[in-house]
């Protein structure tokens, strides 16, 4: 027999032969997709639906709803309803079943790469922050079902994916995702009943373009008078310091002064990307080091209460400067902007690649540049090389005879206090 639809009730469903051959089908009128499948011995309760993916099926799922006899036609037709309406939430009906009893959750195993990962091997707040702010928020609806789930259904990441794009945008889609991936990956190696293909790998990556914002030599000289306008002198050799340096804002900010050596002209940065194990020696040239007595002297001043061990105090509760960020028609160009700014100008003047990447504390790249040593250029080579590229930054401001604007830059004295406005004593946390 073919497939047929009738209003499906106890009494329609009793009166159906058996079949003597292959099991034929017969629909619901009211619910698509509810039917009863009559074999030779048995007629079996199911329920039939599409996963949809941009107007067009994927595929279909079935699923049984039980033995006709067992259950009655109504709570059949109630199972159905259910079944259906996960399907259009792109859930397998059934699915939970083949999880087993126990089986990891997403919130424990974020838990577990938080604590056994990522504190454990020393990463930084900010970026175990970032990790949390995608787990926590982006995810909060998945913490408490299986993690296996997500595995056995990879569409239901990519969807994700696609949503978070459209309302939050691709960098945190693709970066949500980086983030899932790890957790993911990390308790695949103690949880073994989870699918071994990182259902992550179902998404479409959003296009990521590097931001140019770097300045050259030629576009020094408006952002100097801009930077020498503002009143929070902290700040002010903050930003410049940044830009002598190289260095990644968020790891400047956790120096303190005995992180400075002016005997052998090293600024030590405990705290860089990739956490302690990464922490690196910055070599001074003379404009880094006329820099940070101006903001020793300003910090004395502006904060006189405070215990004296950062190099960039703040009325914060860490104490220093926590919030970097400057309205863009105030200081055009700062943070990360600055950092590009300084490879920008380093290959300008000749510096080598394999200088500027151990300036800049990169990774080298190549074989042989692994045998480099680099505490043995610190003193002698790569201070040349960071006077070369302070040299280039100090003289684009393009001070003129008579102008007395800048300095505060070349005498390397802090800008008298008691002609700035009272705005300057605030705290810039």
């Amino acid at each position: 027999m073919g497939s047929e639809k009738i209003l499906l009730t106890d009494k329609a469903i009793a009166k159906m032969p058996l079949s003597d051959g292959a099991p034929y089908y017969v629909r619901d009128k009211e619910i698509a997709g509810f039917m009863v499948i009559v074999g030779k011995r048995t007629k079996t309760f199911a329920v039939q639906g599409d996963f949809w993916r941009d107007g067009v099926r994927e595929f279909s799922v079935r699923t049984k709803l039980g033995e006709c006899g067992d259950i009655a036609t109504r709570e059949a037709r109630s199972k159905a309803k259910e079944a259906l309406g996960a399907i259009a939430r792109g859930e397998r009906p059934g699915e939970e079943t083949k999880i087993k009893p126990g089986s990891i959750t997403l919130k424990l195993a974020w838990e577990r790469y938080r604590d056994d990962h990522m504190i454990r091997k020393g990463r930084d707040a900010r970026t175990i922050e970032n990790y949390r702010d995608h787990m926590e928020r982006l995810f909060a609806d998945w913490l408490d079902k299986p993690l296996a789930r997500l595995g056995r259904q990879p569409n239901l990441v990519a969807d994700r994916h696609n949503k978070i794009s459209k309302e939050n945008g691709r960098y945190i889609a693709n970066g949500a995702m980086r983030s899932l991936r790890a957790v993911y990956n990390h308790a695949r190696k103690t949880n073994l009943d989870l699918p071994p293909v990182n259902p992550v790998t179902a998404i479409d990556w959003n296009v990521e373009e590097r931001r140019n914002t770097g300045m050259g030599a030629g576009h020094m000289a408006p952002w100097f008078t801009e930077l020498t306008a503002l009143t929070n002198p902290i700040r002010r050799e903050f930003h410049l310091m940044t830009l002598l340096s190289g260095s990644r804002p968020t790891a400047l900010k956790n120096v303190r002064l005995h992180h400075i050596d002016f005997r052998k002209r090293l600024m030590h940065i405990p705290k860089p990307k990739g956490g302690k194990k990464k922490a690196f020696d910055i070599p001074l040239s003379r404009p880094m080091i006329l820099c940070i007595v101006r903001t020793i002297r300003a910090g004395r001043i502006l904060y006189p209460d405070l215990d004296g061990s950062w190099l960039f105090p703040a009325d914060s509760d860490s104490g220093h400067l926590e919030e970097h960020k400057e309205d863009r028609d105030v200081l055009s160009k700062w943070g990360n902007d600055l950092r590009q700014s300084y490879r920008t100008l380093a290959q300008a003047v000749g510096v080598s690649e394999l200088d500027i990447h151990l300036l800049m504390n990169h990774s080298l790249p190549g074989v042989n540049a692994g045998y480099i040593t680099r505490d043995s250029l610190l003193h002698d080579h790569l201070r040349k090389q960071q006077q070369r590229i302070s040299k280039v930054i100090i003289d684009s401001a393009n001070r003129k005879a008579d102008d007395e604007g800048l300095d505060w830059l070349y005498r390397g004295k802090v800008k008298t206090l008691s002609v700035l406005p009272e705005e300057m004593f605030k705290a810039a946390a």
